[in-house]
């Protein structure tokens, strides 16, 4: 049977497409952006349940799903994202073409359904695309009120798949445009606070120093006392503003000489926190890393070095990068700080852990996190080299 054109759809359908394609283009949050389309996708042909898989750029593996139709309760029971495997892994491959099939279960692709996972029946899978690029996976389940999707409702979420890669790609750009502008804007904050407000403070405390010095006679002990305690508290502010200014002045690395990136960001680090930092670096990572992989280590040890800044109040810290195996490349950092308990803490160092989870994890890493209360905190990066060489 040759496939329906877009001109036969019926005028009804013709007008629904339109009215998504306004709703999902008008919106530049991606997180909107993204359940719009789920929704408007499982409106559009009925469905009992829809979602949209966003795959991992380096890998067939999905790193976000969005779901319309099941309830917190199913969300919450399902627990953890789908692998990609199956008919879901299916249409992750670079060369995919639509999925429609009238039973899931008996489909040979199929992977079958985790536990607490509601039984589907009929599929709909259809791959979105920009410029020949995979952005994501447009799924849909159960057709209501018949046995399976039909043609035309491939068609009409073929049609939607092409304005969700123009919205999603339009999100994206937004929030590239607006993550650098924040860059900008917190850059020129830690100058300010560096050339303006640090210096004037430190200007005061050099004048309490000197008025110190002049209370020589004994009934004035008191004052300088006091003195003393407003220039260890202006010491503590500066010290404080320095660690900001650490998070404010990100360093702009480019992927190369990353052990001369690491020399100037430790020393910055201990110029502005006066902790002691030892950094060793294993000169057989010259020449094997990609230019991808080093910048995602120097962020992720920039990220630790912020973190243990702001939240450890550590005296020193080690640095350390090392092949191992020459197929991965092991980032560490650890301090000498309060630490934490990470049993009773989700994300004891907030959206830092995060950062450095989800920059190993888009080329195919992982990050460790060790700590216990008084005992400080180590963080350990395992980075792959070798499939991401050349």
């Amino acid at each position: 049977m040759s496939e329906p054109q877009f001109h036969n759809l019926p005028p009804e359908a013709l007008d629904a497409i339109h009215e998504a394609a306004l709703t999902i283009t008008s919106e530049l949050s991606l997180p909107i952006v993204l359940n719009r389309i789920v929704a408007l996708a499982r409106e559009l042909v009925q469905a009992r349940y829809a979602a949209l898989g966003i795959p991992d750029p380096s890998s067939r593996h999905l790193v976000q799903f969005v779901t319309s139709g099941l309830t917190e309760e199913q969300i919450r029971k399902i627990g953890r994202l789908p692998e990609g495997k199956g008919l879901l892994g299916e249409l992750l491959r670079p060369d995919a073409e639509p999925i429609r099939i009238p039973n899931i279960s008996e489909d040979p692709r199929s992977a079958g359904f985790c536990e607490h996972h509601p039984h589907m029946t009929s599929f709909l899978g259809v791959p979105i695309r920009w410029r020949g690029k995979l952005l994501g996976n447009l799924y849909l389940a159960d057709k209501v009120g018949a046995a399976e999707f039909s043609e035309y409702d491939q068609v009409i979420i073929e049609t939607l798949a092409a304005y969700a890669a123009v919205a999603i790609e339009n999100a994206r750009l937004y929030q590239r445009v607006q993550r650098l502008a924040i860059l900008e804007e917190r850059e020129r904050i830690g100058m300010d606070l560096h050339d303006g407000i640090i210096q004037s403070i430190y200007a005061v405390g050099l004048t309490l120093e000197h008025a110190a010095y002049l209370l020589d006679d004994e009934e004035v002990m008191n004052a300088r006392e006091r003195l003393r305690e407003a220039i260890d508290g202006l010491n503590t502010i500066i010290k404080d503003i320095r660690n900001y200014i650490l998070d404010l002045r990100p360093e702009r690395f480019q992927g190369h000489d990353l052990f001369g990136a690491l020399r100037a960001l430790t020393n910055e680090f201990q110029t502005n926190t006066l902790a002691d930092v030892s950094l060793i670096y294993d000169g057989e990572i010259n020449g094997r890393l990609s230019e991808r992989v080093a910048v995602v280590a120097f962020h992720i040890i920039q990220e630790a070095l912020a973190n243990a800044a702001k939240h450890a109040a550590a005296t020193h810290v080690d640095v350390r990068l090392e092949l191992q195996d020459g197929e991965e490349l092991v980032v560490g950092v650890r301090d000498n700080g309060r630490g934490f308990s990470p049993d009773r803490v989700a994300h004891p160092l907030g959206h830092g852990l995060s950062n450095m989870e989800m920059r190993a994890l888009a080329i195919g890493g992982r990050v460790e996190i060790e700590s216990a209360p008084g005992e400080g905190t180590q963080v350990r990066a395992y980075l792959p080299i070798k499939k991401l060489e050349g």
